[in-house]
């Protein structure tokens, strides 16, 4: 096996996985589609390590040692608990690469690694693995985050790019910080539409309606902050200075129970900033807003 150099071209990598949940079976498929050697693969699960081992011709399962023994790069893709004892129990090489894909773990739990003189770092893409078919078709154009020392850095830089990603530079430490920014695009979304479905139901709606309903204004919310920015792109009354209406929501939802106000009155208080910085509302109108909330 060679060592990895700033300027090894990503077609020369043999890469292996260990680990083979969802995440590790859409990166596999994407790096091998776009002409990247997924050389090995290993998993206490020997149907995951098939499933992620059957699309990629050439793709062997392995034991994780004889990964780590057969390949330049290393992806460990198991839960987050499992990477550092993963990590701790193989002998790595000098100059080889190990890599985890959790955004919210330190680089550091790769330590082990490192002081075998392994060259160590994160790859995390922000993006959804629920369905590992449907995040290979959805991985284009995502953001990967990447936080390795600068030999390492390169590689992983051109990886991205030959996924049609765009590199996220991270500094350490800030992952937990990183990966709670992520969590509201993702199941905090998850969350709001229960909290709408839920009102829904309150007048004896089911949830099926309520996602006919609220499934398309999610999607149109999201083409407006595309195309005009989280500010701009705002809709709603508190955007258009609609004081009577915001004080309608807080009476129903008053009515209804503490739980469905209290957030209400949480998420119009952080919403008030973002229509003063579109400057749709006045300073006097977003007092007025502020007050109608905190009755």
């Amino acid at each position: 096996m060679t060592q990895l150099t700033s300027d090894m071209p990503v077609e020369s990598l043999r890469l292996g996985f260990i680990g083979a949940g969802r995440l590790g079976c859409a990166l596999a498929w994407s790096l091998a589609q776009r002409g990247v050697s997924v050389h090995a693969v290993a998993s206490r699960s020997e149907s995951g390590a098939a499933a992620l081992a059957e699309p990629i011709e050439g793709c062997r399962i392995l034991m994780a040692q004889a990964v780590v023994d057969t390949c330049d790069l290393v992806f460990i893709t198991t839960s987050d608990a499992g990477i550092a004892p993963v990590a701790r129990s193989l002998r790595w090489r000098p100059g080889m690469g190990v890599v985890h894909c959790s955004g919210a773990t330190e680089v550091d739990a790769l330590a082990s690694a490192a002081a075998a003189g392994a060259l160590i770092g994160g790859f995390h893409p922000m993006q959804t693995f629920s369905d590992p078919a449907a995040a290979v078709r959805s991985l284009p154009g995502c953001m990967v985050t990447v936080e390795a020392d600068p030999v390492l850095q390169a590689v992983l830089a051109r990886l991205v790019a030959r996924l049609d990603c765009t590199v996220n530079v991270l500094p350490p430490g800030m992952r937990a910080r990183y990966h709670a920014a992520g969590g509201y695009a993702s199941q905090f979304v998850n969350v709001l539409l229960a909290e709408g479905a839920r009102i829904w139901a309150s007048w004896g709606g089911d949830e099926e309606d309520a996602m006919r309903a609220l499934l398309p204004l999610l999607k149109g919310t999201v083409s407006a902050i595309e195309s005009a920015g989280l500010d701009k792109g705002m809709p709603g009354p508190v955007s258009r200075g609609d004081v009577g209406t915001v004080a309608g929501h807080v009476q129903a939802l008053t009515e209804m129970d503490a739980d469905a106000i209290a957030l209400y009155r949480a998420l119009c208080r952080r919403t008030v900033p973002l229509a003063l910085r579109a400057e749709r509302i006045s300073a006097a109108t977003a007092q007025e807003i502020q007050r109608v909330l905190d009755e």
